[in-house]
């Protein structure tokens, strides 16, 4: 993700996507796997495969969109802010629904979200807009996205709030970002 390459270049917008599929060294890819592969498959079980295909996707995007916007002359990379995203929603899902399993994890899961924030904040070369965004991003999916067997968790009218919310936020960083 290289905000000046898409300012210059509209249409390599691809970048926000592709970013979350790209790792500068072995152990930034090898760290971000591992972490995908343990959260990944306890949230693909909460939200099912579709849905955590696009949490995982999306979260991304936003979280190169804060790039874009907050730190627009960083060179970011990696699938931190998906992950950040998957994060963000299970610590969401916790507050409101009635699974114990998902309370836990959620509750587990938010300690370790304040101290990877932390990390982002002390260790220099890591994207804190980046996990933000991510978070963010995986906070409104949340929402919108059903969960297994608690398809009423949320009501008809708060998940169309957070579609718009996540959509108007998408449009007005792209937009800020382009310098429009």
């Amino acid at each position: 993700m290289y905000g000046p390459a898409i300012r210059l270049f509209p249409e390599q917008i691809w970048r926000l996507f592709s970013a979350i599929f790209v790792h500068i060294g072995w152990e930034h890819f090898i760290v971000n796997m591992l972490s995908l592969y343990y959260l990944g498959r306890q949230v693909e079980e909460i939200f099912g495969s579709k849905q955590f295909f696009f949490l995982y996707l999306l979260s991304g995007m936003m979280g190169n969109l804060f790039v874009f916007e907050f730190s627009p002359k960083s060179l970011a990379a990696g699938a931190s802010t998906s992950l950040y995203g998957l994060f963000a929603a299970i610590i969401i899902l916790r507050y409101a629904t009635r699974n114990p399993y998902i309370q836990q994890l959620g509750q587990s899961y938010l300690t370790l979200f304040v101290v990877n924030i932390i990390g982002s904040v002390l260790i220099p070369g890591i994207s804190l807009a980046g996990h933000i965004g991510g978070a963010v991003g995986g906070a409104f999916l949340a929402v919108i996205f059903p969960v297994r067997g608690e398809r009423r968790m949320y009501s008809s009218s708060q998940r169309l709030v957070a579609l718009v919310l996540f959509v108007g936020l998408a449009v007005l960083l792209f937009y800020k970002g382009m310098g429009l």
